[in-house]
C-alpha cells in the first residue's frame, strides 16, 4: 500500500477523532482547515512513522502541535496594526448553536475552555477522547504519571469553576 492510500485510510478512520479534539482544543468549531493541516503533515512526515504507536496517537500528537501553532499564529495577528479587525469576529455562538447544546455541556464546555491549556489537553485527551494515560503521555511527551496528576488537578479545576459559575449565577438572579 502506498502512501496516498494509507493516509486516505486513516483520514477515512480517524478525521472525525481529530476534528473533535480540535474543536475542543481550539474552542472554534470552524477547524477543517486544520485537520486537513494534520494529514498533508502527516502525508509528508510519514516516512518518519515507525509504528512504535497506534496511528491514531501519532495523528493526535499531529493534531496537538498543529492546534499550538494554529494559536501562536492567532496571538501573533492580534500583535498586528490592524488587531482591531481580529476583535470584531465575535467568538459568541448564535442563538441556535446554543439552543443545540445542553446546559449543563454548554457549562461544561465553557469550565473547560476557562482551565489553563495543559489541564484542557489532558481533559480533552483522557476524559472526552477515551485515550489511555500510555497514548495521552505519548502525544503530550508526558510521563503517565504527570499525565494521571495533571488530569486530577484539572478535574478539581473545571469542578470549581463550575461551582463558580453556578454561584454567580445564582447571584445574579436575586
Amino acid at each position: 500500500m502506498d502512501k496516498n492510500e494509507m493516509i486516505e485510510q486513516w483520514f477515512l478512520r480517524y478525521s472525525d477523532d481529530i476534528y473533535k479534539f480540535l474543536v475542543y482544543y481550539t474552542g472554534n468549531k470552524d477547524v477543517d482547515d486544520l485537520v486537513q493541516d494534520v494529514f498533508l503533515k502527516a502525508l509528508r512526515s510519514l516516512d518518519s512513522f515507525e509504528g512504535r504507536s497506534q496511528p491514531k496517537t501519532w495523528l493526535l500528537t499531529i493534531a496537538r502541535h498543529t492546534a499550538i501553532d494554529y494559536a501562536r499564529k492567532q496571538r501573533f495577528r492580534n500583535w498586528l496594526p490592524d488587531k482591531w479587525l481580529t476583535h470584531l469576529k465575535s467568538e459568541e455562538r448564535t442563538p441556535e448553536e446554543i439552543l443545540n447544546l445542553q446546559e449543563e455541556q454548554q457549562a461544561l464546555y465553557q469550565a473547560i475552555q476557562h482551565v489553563k491549556p495543559a489541564y484542557r489537553e489532558v481533559l480533552i485527551l483522557r476524559g472526552i477522547k477515551g485515550l489511555s494515560s500510555k497514548e495521552t503521555a505519548e502525544i503530550m511527551g508526558w510521563s503517565e504519571n504527570k499525565v494521571n496528576v495533571t488530569l486530577h488537578r484539572a478535574m478539581k479545576a473545571v469542578k470549581e469553576k463550575l461551582e463558580q459559575d453556578r454561584k454567580e449565577m445564582i447571584e445574579n438572579a436575586i
